[in-house]
């Protein structure tokens, strides 16, 4: 309890927003062999590359928010909407420990995206490189 107070205001706000734009629907990897920062590395990328640079029209009214550098040892990967970038995030993709448990949650999970976005997570959390198929 008392590592929680020696928290700075910016990760307990940090946190605060996560909680607040959770959605009740989650989607949770099994443990991948490789600590955080490096999965979450390999999902950036690959989303960047698949979701974004080939301008894939389901991600259009998005743009990426990468925070891979986390004091916490979570590094995250949140998706924003594309002309409101400092709203809440609509996505939120987290990986911790070693080796990496990953989470992905917000509203994004509850629409048509969930499919796309737990396989591109997964396909990318086990090493693998290029788009899913």
């Amino acid at each position: 309890m008392r590592t929680f107070f020696k928290l700075s205001a910016a990760v307990v706000l940090s946190a605060a927003a996560l909680a607040s734009c959770q959605s009740q629907k989650t989607a949770e990897a099994p443990a991948v062999r490789s600590a955080a920062l490096p999965v979450m590395e390999r999902i950036t990328t690959g989303a960047n590359a698949c979701w974004f640079r080939t301008k894939d029209p389901a991600f259009a009214a998005y743009r990426m928010a990468p925070e891979l550098n986390s004091f916490s040892g979570k590094p995250r990967l949140l998706l924003v909407a594309k002309h409101s970038p400092e709203s809440r995030p609509l996505l939120v993709i987290v990986a911790e420990g070693d080796p990496a448990r990953l989470q992905a949650f917000g509203p994004l999970m509850d629409g048509a995206l969930h499919g796309k976005i737990t396989a591109g997570v997964n396909h990318w959390a086990r090493g693998n490189m290029g788009c899913p198929s």
